[in-house]
């Protein structure tokens, strides 16, 4: 009879030291998924910590944004939908950032309203840096309708879903395009917005709709217009790879460094017509590390209930022709250039007056012209299939 019941007491001392096992390692799992890479991580508000969604985060400004954030220990969530951003770019910062709770990627279309409120109710964001976009004059000239849909009513999404899920703070990516053909250089903060090209205009459009609905809100936001991105990440992390199909339509810098490579035969400059000292168009060219360091600081300096829209530029204007000039020496190669009509939608002179942005936000722009396309050649030869395999130039 003892021997029965020390073989039952046994038996329960067993199974109690198993189920003791069995829940202490239930609940290290449960401490291991909520600090994993898993969403679970993300949908909790944690004090010290700001978690920022950024829409477009796999295009070329949103990325170098993310980075810098990661940085500077920010919780990112990138959404984008690789129609125009590079899922290199995130794979890059994957690695970089590999620890739980830093940075998550989601692959969604910010024009598909179910989905965007699925993201705002499964993660709890304290921010949004909204860069989404189709960012090309000319295409937009062609495809108007694309650009209002892709601009004006994803951004009506956004905004929308913020204020469901109770978003307190947008920092929003404009342009300079929605000032157009201003009569007086440089151009302010007050100068009045009559954009001349569908890109101009749905992004002028979603700015109106930002503030209409500020109007009645207590969320905090900042409308960044920023004027010509060039450049990458002085590290060499990251930089400039648009698909192949785009380069038609894509930046000058791009443009200029394919010549140089040999992808192209020369440089189409459009235009040499215009009112300005050589008839080649004159842009403010803004360094992309300079212009996340002026999302980070407007980040900073958001408050609720208040609007701040700052211009984002160096302050001085560069015509084509000496933009060409700069790459060329950057380059080290005597770049072919050939020059055309104009392209629809472009303007003659465009540059700013950024004293606000320095005023109120302590911002200014530290790279040169020049400095900028030496930093952003060095990627390009180092990334000769952009964020694909590559062996770097000699």
């Amino acid at each position: 009879m003892d021997i029965a019941v020390a073989k039952r007491r046994s038996s329960f001392s067993g199974k109690f030291f198993a189920a003791a096992v069995l829940i202490t390692l239930c609940f290290v799992m449960f401490k291991q998924s909520l600090n994993s890479g898993s969403p679970n991580v993300f949908y909790y508000h944690e004090a010290g910590v700001t978690h920022v969604l950024v829409t477009g985060g796999a295009g070329y400004i949103g990325s170098h944004a993310a980075l810098r954030l990661l940085k500077d220990s920010y919780r990112v969530t990138i959404v984008d939908n690789l129609s125009r951003g590079n899922i290199g770019a995130v794979r890059v910062l994957q690695k970089l950032f590999p620890e739980p709770g830093r940075l998550q990627f989601i692959y969604a279309d910010l024009g598909d309203a179910k989905a965007v409120n699925k993201i705002f109710s499964e993660n709890a964001f304290d921010a949004v840096m909204h860069f989404a976009a189709v960012a090309y004059v000319g295409e937009s000239t062609l495809e108007p309708l694309r650009y209002y849909h892709n601009i004006t009513s994803n951004t009506l999404l956004v905004l929308e879903a913020m204020a469901a899920h109770n978003v307190k703070t947008l920092i929003y990516s404009s342009t300079c395009a929605t000032y157009g053909e201003p009569k007086k250089m440089p151009i302010t903060e007050e100068t009045t917005q009559v954009p001349i090209n569908p890109y101009g205009k749905a992004k002028k459009m979603a700015e109106d709709i930002i503030l209409d609905f500020s109007k009645n809100s207590d969320m905090g936001v900042m409308i960044l217009r920023y004027f010509n991105v060039i450049g990458s990440d002085p590290e060499g992390k990251l930089g400039e790879a648009p698909r192949p199909e785009l380069r038609e339509q894509g930046r000058i810098s791009g443009a200029c460094f394919d010549a140089a490579r040999g992808i192209i035969p020369g440089l189409k400059v459009r235009g040499t017509d215009y009112e300005t000292a050589d008839g080649t168009c004159v842009r403010d060219y803004i360094d992309v590390t300079d212009l996340v360091d002026a999302h980070v600081k407007a980040l900073a300096h958001a408050q609720p209930g208040k609007v701040g829209i700052y211009n984002v530029g160096t302050g001085k204007g560069s015509s084509v022709k000496e933009f060409v000039e700069a790459c060329k020496k950057a380059t080290g190669v005597d770049i072919k250039v050939e020059y055309l009509s104009r392209r629809p939608g472009d303007y003659a002179k465009v540059y700013s007056d950024p004293s606000k942005v320095r005023q109120e936000l302590n911002w200014t722009a530290r790279y040169t012209l020049q400095e900028s396309l030496q930093i952003a050649w060095r990627w390009q030869k180092s990334h000769l299939n952009g964020y694909g395999l590559s062996n770097a130039m000699g």
